[in-house]
């Protein structure tokens, strides 16, 4: 038998040889109420009445989680592989559900769900961003579908992104996309780093960079980790967008128009503890030069046609050098 329970017993057994509640208050130091309670229950149960009850209410009019929120929680995991974070941002998206990620965390491990990944050690990697907004802009083409190619924009600082759909990748949807990022970004784009894609090496791309005052900086070749959040960022659009709409949809430049919206004054990101991009640029926004100012750094002199190959771009350097 519980200590607990041989106390109560105790008092019950005591107040019915005495009769007197308060004496057996006083002798206990417990009160009536108290008293009265455990009395009813052994009166009521025996033994087993003074036993302790749980106090989970029987119903919780107050939980945000209810089982058809469980049950579209489980789907999106089930279905799309996504983790708590991004389940939240699609609960928020796709039908119009706020909980917090430890809610949804709550009902996969309620569910004994397995984890996604295994974490990596912080000394796995090295997180770095560009200081202010428009400093470094990544630039990328992705393949959607057969005759569907993405191209986007993404800001290293901010995050924030300008995302286009094309036929194809030539050096024309090119020229159109860099005028959309110039016009749609919030603010004054310095650089804008791609990969050696042949649609990025055009004279005239490189040309309408310089008439823009826009650094052109590529990667070396087989180096796709250096444009790791445009990347990242089209791996996110893939899972997150195209596997909820239908490709072959009229309104598909719509929908992506939509998207970049939600992605960029809606959606929270990680990097920047829950914040989106467009309140991480407010963050930064007394930091962020002007238009003058970004043009007064730069110098076309020091610009120059830069060769797809590497190799010969190297060796065009070094015959600079020495001349």
């Amino acid at each position: 038998m519980e200590k607990e329970v041989r106390q109560r017993l105790q008092w019950v057994e005591l107040y019915e040889k005495s009769g007197d509640a308060g004496f057996v208050c006083r002798r206990c130091g417990i009160s009536r109420p108290t008293l009265r309670k455990w009395w009813k229950r052994y009166q009521a149960q025996g033994i087993d009445g003074l036993k302790s009850l749980s106090r989970r209410p029987h119903n919780s009019p107050a939980s945000k989680i209810s089982p058809e929120y469980e049950k579209i929680i489980l789907e999106l995991r089930i279905r799309r592989n996504l983790g708590a974070r991004r389940i939240q941002s699609e609960l928020k998206r796709l039908h119009e559900i706020s909980l917090s990620v430890a809610s949804i965390h709550k009902v996969l491990c309620r569910h004994q769900v397995k984890p996604l990944v295994t974490f990596r050690c912080k000394t796995d990697f090295i997180r770095y961003e560009r200081p202010i907004p428009g400093d470094r802009i990544q630039m990328d083409t992705c393949k959607i579908a057969p005759g569907q190619y993405q191209y986007t924009a993404i800001d290293d600082c901010t995050r924030y992104r300008v995302l286009r759909l094309y036929s194809r990748r030539t050096a024309k949807n090119t020229l159109d996309f860099i005028e959309a990022t110039v016009e749609e970004m919030p603010f004054p784009i310095q650089r804008i780093q791609t990969d050696r894609g042949r649609e990025f090496f055009a004279i005239d791309v490189q040309e309408m960079l310089k008439s823009y005052g826009i650094k052109f900086r590529p990667n070396r070749p087989a180096s796709p980790h250096l444009n790791g959040k445009v990347e990242r960022s089209q791996k996110t659009d893939k899972v997150e967008f195209y596997s909820t709409v239908d490709l072959s949809s009229t309104d598909l430049d719509t929908l992506l128009a939509e998207w970049q919206h939600y992605y960029n004054w809606e959606r929270s990101h990680s990097a920047h503890n829950g914040k989106t991009p467009i309140e991480r640029y407010f963050q930064l926004l007394e930091k962020t030069p002007f238009s003058e100012g970004v043009a007064k750094d730069y110098h076309p002199d020091q610009e120059h046609i830069q060769e797809q190959n590497y190799r010969r771009e190297l060796q065009l350097r070094k015959l600079k050098r020495c001349l």
